[in-house]
């Protein structure tokens, strides 16, 4: 072989296992101690209501955001689909299943445009699930990171929040055990850890952890003989037309608890005392927990985030 095809050899050589060490890097993570700092210093209390925008899907809808909006007397807007990752409400080729049926509300505006035009100072996002599908095929930490520098555009200050959510009742892991881990594993291992690295500008992703508040309340809900007639997290979801369990979307009880979660981290306030009577986003009234129900769930839910640095709740 010439001189000069061995030269070539070794360069092809060369080329091909810089592009395999590059292959095998992977996306930049944050380490476990790096994404703890991130969290040192609390957000600011806020001074008064909140301008909110929620993105998201059937675990965000209309009820919850409604029920938020009632108890911390502010305005929300918000853009929805039914099991919508964050990809396909960013791309426009996309498409968003139930677009139509979920926005066709006085609360919906598009998700760029609200972002762009600074009117909002919280954004409210979160992921399909389940959260291993969305991670291994619609790209959650790029769109995640995607979504919060848009935010940050339009306005440099505003609040992100990663709206962590639950499983099917019926997870073969376990609902109680993918709630447990799913955090660490996922949407902070994952998402956070990877989105926060991929681009300083970000800034610092906060999250609002209402699957790790429903674990929480139904260890003890399900420890006793239940409260005001609530005996377990079944109590917490809808049911179909024909009576069957729906696994994953929650009636207005679990509106209600969701609802207190996001209320605490954003206004960093323990929702102990808040009415439990409330409106849907219908203006019908809600089905109301009962006195001691309301206050098993406020307790549970300030002593879940106020304990959660990446709540950015100032720490006791």
């Amino acid at each position: 072989m010439p001189y000069t095809h061995f030269i070539l050899a070794g360069l092809v050589a060369v080329a091909c296992g810089v592009a395999a060490w590059f292959l095998t890097l992977g996306p930049k993570v944050l380490t476990t101690d790096e994404l703890a700092a991130q969290y040192e210093t609390p957000l600011p209390q806020p001074k008064g209501p909140l301008q909110v925008f929620h993105l998201g899907h059937s675990l965000v809808g209309r009820d919850m955001p409604a029920m938020l909006a009632q108890l911390a007397e502010h305005d929300h807007s918000s853009q929805l689909g039914w099991g919508t990752p964050l990809k396909a409400h960013w791309e426009p080729d996309e498409p968003i299943q139930g677009f139509e049926v979920e926005n066709a509300h006085d609360h919906y505006r598009d998700a760029k445009e609200s972002l762009a035009s600074g009117d909002f100072d919280t954004f409210i996002l979160t992921e399909m699930v389940e959260i291993e599908a969305a991670i291994e095929y619609f790209d959650s930490p790029r769109y995640l990171q995607k979504w919060a520098s848009e935010a940050r555009k339009g306005n440099p200050d505003i609040r992100v929040f990663l709206y962590e959510t639950w499983h099917d009742l019926t997870d073969p892991q376990g609902w109680l055990t993918r709630l447990d881990v799913d955090p660490a594993r996922y949407w902070e291992g994952v998402l956070l850890a990877q989105a926060m690295a991929a681009d300083p500008d970000v800034g610092t992703i906060y999250v609002i952890p209402a699957g790790r508040v429903m674990a929480e309340f139904a260890r003890r809900l399900e420890s006793g003989n239940g409260v005001d007639g609530v005996t377990s997290r079944e109590d917490l979801f809808s049911h179909a037309d024909d009576g069957s369990l729906d696994p994953i979307h929650i009636n207005d009880l679990g509106a209600y608890l969701v609802a207190l979660t996001h209320y605490a981290v954003l206004y960093q306030r323990s929702p102990e005392g808040l009415p439990g009577q409330l409106n849907r986003a219908d203006g019908t009234p809600a089905t109301a927990p009962g006195p001691e129900l309301a206050a098993l769930m406020q307790g549970t839910v300030w002593d879940v985030v106020s304990t959660l640095p990446v709540t950015g709740i100032p720490q006791n």
